[in-house]
């Protein structure tokens, strides 16, 4: 049984896979095959969601699924349930499931008890399905990512920041990523740089990428964060260092902190069809886990 939990669970191959059948979704949509018709998909979400629901949702009706979505409040999980003992019960009723979900092994956990293709929609520790999606996104307006220079600028510690780490030995290139001390990605390999200099980030990046300050589950911590990423901004003035680079944030974004008003709407054409090809490449990972979903 294929899942997608991480960024890693797909090699580079099945990644190009996954970006031919999403290419092909995206130029016909109207015409798309409906793989799932007949089968009914779990969504369990117990974090907010506006771009993860909605294109999640449309993608599985748009190849045929009826949806069920489940909000942590009102399942048994909720109140205590262990999640294998609900991965149990769903496993004999659906035939997959989306989880948008705070503890990565509560995904995990989950796709090992109920033996359904299960994908993860955001966890605390990645974000995978974003991170194939900005890929996808600068490949269709840039090109190869292989070879290229993308610089992470603010919160490196996120989870977002976590599947760019996974994705950069993957894909072949050069992941930059510039925050505070405290932090920093604790992820490291050949393919990433660490430094707390944005514009030593950004000089030459191909890509400049950013992300909120304050996660969900953070907003506690919320003024301390505003105080310790004041400077990593990316603006009009920190772009001289790479003034052909694509500028992705996967959004919500919050102007006058990560990103600055002027400059976010300067590259709002990039960052909405960033936004829309969640849909695609979410159906492609769908289409292309139910392809496989006799694989190991």
């Amino acid at each position: 049984m294929r899942h997608f939990l991480r960024m890693s669970d797909f090699t580079g191959a099945e990644a190009r896979d996954v970006f031919g059948r999403s290419r092909t979704f995206k130029a016909a949509r109207t015409s798309s095959p409906q793989p799932l018709a007949g089968q009914t998909w779990v969504m369990i979400f117990s974090k907010s969601s506006t771009r993860t629901r909605v294109s999640f949702e449309v993608g599985l009706q748009e190849l045929g699924a009826r949806t069920l979505f489940l909000n942590s409040s009102e399942i048994q999980s909720g109140r205590g349930e262990p999640i294998h003992d609900t991965a149990r019960v769903l496993g004999r009723m659906v035939h997959g499931a989306v989880i948008r979900t705070f503890a990565q092994k509560e995904v995990e956990e989950f796709a090992r008890f109920s033996q359904l293709p299960t994908i993860n929609a955001l966890t605390d520790e990645e974000h995978p399905c974003q991170i194939l999606t900005d890929i996808f996104t600068y490949e269709e307006l840039r090109g190869p990512i292989r070879g290229k220079k993308v610089a992470f600028i603010g919160d490196a510690g996120c989870n977002v920041c976590h599947s760019w780490v996974a994705a950069a030995p993957i894909f072949g290139f050069q992941l930059v990523c510039a925050a505070p001390e405290g932090y920093q990605t604790r992820f490291r390999n050949d393919h990433v740089t660490v430094t707390s200099d944005p514009a030593e980030a950004v000089k030459g990046a191909d890509l400049v990428y950013t992300d909120v300050w304050v996660s969900m589950g953070k907003e506690q911590e919320a003024q301390e964060r505003i105080k310790a990423f004041q400077g990593y901004q990316i603006n009009d003035s920190l772009m001289k260092g790479a003034p052909g680079a694509l500028v992705l944030h996967c959004l919500p974004a919050y102007r006058g902190m990560e990103i600055s008003e002027a400059l976010f709407e300067a590259r709002a054409q990039d960052i909405f069809t960033q936004a829309e090809n969640r849909l695609h490449v979410q159906k492609g990972i769908l289409d292309f886990l139910h392809a496989n979903r006799s694989g190991a």
